[in-house]
């Protein structure tokens, strides 16, 4: 039997800290996963779907992108991606009568666990301007609302379109087609405030914005680093991938400003040994400062540079540009710079140094920790030059691999959810489809807050997600979002975003990765992309949440039609009706997906061409792969204040929190904890247990700040702090991004602490 959501919101104002642990998985992550799946799904319905996640015949795990080797494990599934599916598959229900007996203001009081706590919305929700509470509407209501609204702007640059990585590959192609027959390019998404800039540094450097590696690259490989990532919480079945790789021989390195309980040791719950003992996957630790790993890898460059015989000089001269004036820029790369950048040893650099020598097949994976800094793109460039020296992109066992974190967001870039479109894409889009789409660039999320705020845009519609709270600098964007004369949200469950509205707002409940769907064709299947370009279907097994939910695919098609009219000559009653006739229009539009159907068919799907990685061959403006030479950046902090980066917890997914625990980390009952290595925190005179309020600064002179948190003496690297999202996010401002990608810089966050009042 499962339970019932919680009454009230939980007290956080004491969270109680043991010592962190040193090894991921193994039973604990069992009985918590049963344990959780049991609340929210009861043990018969649990059966019913965690035995489905992951499966050939069974749907994509509505969490991580980490992919699906050929052979699957009856239980193919990690504790988060159990959580996730427990948390969409719950029996709880957000009826109607919730909405009547909670008004906005009291919805906007709460926790953003407790909304999600409370279960499946069941039917459209309508908040009439001026009114203190949803009310229910009719769905062809609802789509009146949206026309009416959309059909008065000014100009259709005044809508924006977001997009979460949830979202199918079928409604993603749908909405951006949408949107462009509408009339603009105004398509943020959550790629945006995650690897945008990987996509960025990659397709500069080797002409395409997404990783080079397949799973069997991994097993394959000679040395893995993984920088910026923690995958015993992000990404746990990757845990399993870098074991394979160490019985195969792989060395693993891990680059991170905290210890990582995952890359300690993982007890693989698979098999009876790992579940009691379990694999060391560090060989090496390096604990960088926050922002230091362009430094170190630039002068990791040199030092391959100064080895003999180290430079792959047939694959530099056959297949690359650039090197001369890289190479000038890496010998310049200074020793007692890098170990104040990076706050390393050099003993420790000279045996990363011995690994990388030893190493034919070298992998580098990284998460956000790369990503979401000023200089991200050029560290990740440095990346990229750090493997085109030694040949490691375009042979088995070597390349990128940028870990995805949400389940289809690299699919939708696919599609075409992106502010800035390739002309060939647009190209193949008006010949297919009979119209113009607009050709200047949208606006990204930033620019969406931005727009919102400044009064350019009105109209805020978003395929999941939750963006208010995923966002930067929390104020400002929840400012800009009630600026809006109309918010929608296409949702499975309550979310702090539906608490911060436009003068009116829409609720519209979909079916979720784990409902059936069936449409007047039959029943349907839908199309998702791991984080290593392999696309495969997904089927739901579940009686939907309640008869008033449509698919995402439905939405769309039904929105377009009343937006659009009959003057549109996009068949979107056909695409509801069978999504096998939008994919046969992906196949004609975008390169890779000729004859989907037929593919999907199979089972395990399909994996996308990727040039480099097949043919080294380097689509690039140059035609070969790029070497770069950015000047090394690395973030300096005042006498006095700390480098905050923003996190999970391990009872969290994104913006999604399952729990109020961080097992791993030690944590227990509470959010509002900052991480502090206990020399800096003796300096700052903080107290282990102390509450203190974060106050971040930026060159703007803006007083942010988020109040009473207790500090925990943890061993981060020195002059670094650590906070969980969204909490901190309000510490972020709009306008700290990184260079190129326009990234939110969330990983570099300067902070002083004042006594909490």
């Amino acid at each position: 039997m499962a339970s019932k959501p919680p009454a009230g919101d939980p007290v956080q104002h004491a969270p109680q800290v043991a010592e962190p642990r040193h090894a991921a998985a193994g039973l604990p992550a069992v009985g918590y996963t049963l344990k959780i799946a049991q609340q929210q799904m009861g043990l018969r319905r649990t059966a019913q779907t965690l035995l489905k996640v992951n499966q050939k015949d069974g749907f994509d795990c509505p969490g991580c992108a980490w992919p699906e080797g050929d052979h699957r494990h009856t239980a193919e599934f990690c504790e988060n991606g159990a959580k996730a599916v427990a948390e969409e598959a719950t029996l709880r229900r957000v009826t109607p009568d919730f909405f009547a007996a909670h008004p906005l203001a009291d919805l906007a009081s709460r926790s953003g666990y407790w909304l999600g706590q409370q279960g499946r919305i069941t039917q459209p929700m309508y908040l009439p301007e001026g009114a203190d509470r949803y009310e229910a509407v009719a769905w062809e209501r609802a789509f009146e609302i949206i026309a009416e609204e959309l059909t008065a702007l000014s100009s259709p640059d005044e809508a924006l379109f977001y997009t979460s990585g949830r979202t199918s590959n079928e409604a993603a192609f749908l909405l951006q087609l949408f949107a462009r027959e509408f009339g603009t390019n105004n398509l943020p998404d959550c790629s945006n405030m995650c690897h945008e800039s990987s996509g960025s540094a990659l397709t500069e450097t080797i002409g395409i914005g997404k990783g080079s590696v397949s799973l069997e690259d991994l097993h394959q490989a000679d040395l893995i680093i993984v920088a910026g990532q923690n995958p015993g919480t992000n990404h746990p079945r990757m845990l399993s991938a870098l074991e394979k790789a160490k019985a195969a021989g792989a060395r693993i390195m891990s680059v991170n400003p905290l210890p990582e309980a995952g890359m300690e040791r993982f007890k693989n719950p698979q098999t009876p040994l790992g579940m009691i003992k379990g694999v060391a996957l560090n060989d090496l630790f390096l604990q960088i400062r926050i922002g230091g790993d362009q430094a170190l890898f630039r002068l990791l460059n040199k030092l391959v540079l100064e080895a003999e015989g180290a430079v792959d000089e047939e694959f530099v001269r056959e297949h690359t540009h650039g090197y001369e004036e890289f190479a000038a820029a890496a010998r310049d790369a200074d020793w007692d710079e890098t170990l104040a950048a990076t706050g390393l040893d050099r003993a420790a650099i000279e045996r990363a140094l011995a690994m990388v020598l030893k190493s034919e097949r070298t992998v580098v994976c990284w998460a956000m920790g790369l990503t979401q800094h000023k200089h991200s793109v050029a560290t990740i460039r440095e990346v990229v030059n750090f493997l085109l020296l030694r040949g490691n992109i375009g042979r088995p066992g070597a390349g990128v691999c940028p870990v995805r974190g949400h389940s289809n967001v690299q699919g939708d870039r696919t599609m075409g959810i992106f502010e800035r479109p390739a002309p060939a894409f647009l190209d193949a889009l008006e010949r297919e489809f009979g119209f113009a789409p607009p050709r200047h660039h949208g606006f990204d999320v930033v620019r969406s807050i931005r727009a919102l705020r400044d009064g350019e845009a009105k109209v805020f519609f978003a395929m999941g997600g939750n963006f208010v709270g995923a966002t930067p600098d929390t104020e400002v964007t929840e400012a800009a979002v009630r600026r809006a004369r109309l918010t929608v949200h296409v949702s499975t469950k309550l979310n702090r975003s539906h608490a911060v509205t436009g003068a009116r707002a829409l609720i519209l409940p979909t079916l979720g990765r784990t409902d059936k769907d069936v449409q007047a064709g039959g029943r349907q299947v839908v199309t998702v992309e791991d984080s290593m370009g392999m696309v495969h279907a997904s089927r739901g097994n579940l009686t939907p949440a309640s008869p008033h939910l449509l698919s995402e695919p439905a939405i769309v098609a039904r929105l377009a039609r009343a937006v659009l009219g009959p003057e549109s000559l996009t068949p979107w009653e056909e695409f509801e009706k069978d999504y096998g006739t939008i994919r046969d229009r992906i196949a004609r539009v975008v390169p890779g997906f000729e004859d989907f159907n037929t593919k999907i068919a199979r089972p395990g799907g399909f994996t996308l061409p990727h040039a480099p990685r097949d043919e080294r061959r380097f689509p690039t403006a140059t035609g070969k792969a790029n070497f770069t030479a950015a000047p090394v950046e690395y973030p300096k902090v005042p006498e006095g204040r700390l480098l905050l980066q923003t996190l999970r917890s391990h009872d969290q997914y994104n913006t999604t929190i399952y729990g109020l625990d961080d097992r791993y980390r030690g944590i227990k009952g509470g959010r509002r904890v900052v991480l502090v290595n206990p020399d800096d925190a003796a300096e700052l005179g903080l107290g282990d247990g102390s509450y203190t309020d974060l106050v971040s600064e930026w060159k703007d002179g803006v007083e942010r700040r988020a109040p009473g948190f207790r500090v925990v003496h943890y061993p981060t690297a020195r002059g670094c702090a650590a906070a969980y999202y969204p909490e901190t996010n309000v510490l972020v401002p709009l306008d700290s991004t990184a260079d190129t990608s326009n990234t939110p810089a969330s990983k570099s966050v300067v902070v002083r602490f004042e006594q909490a009042g």
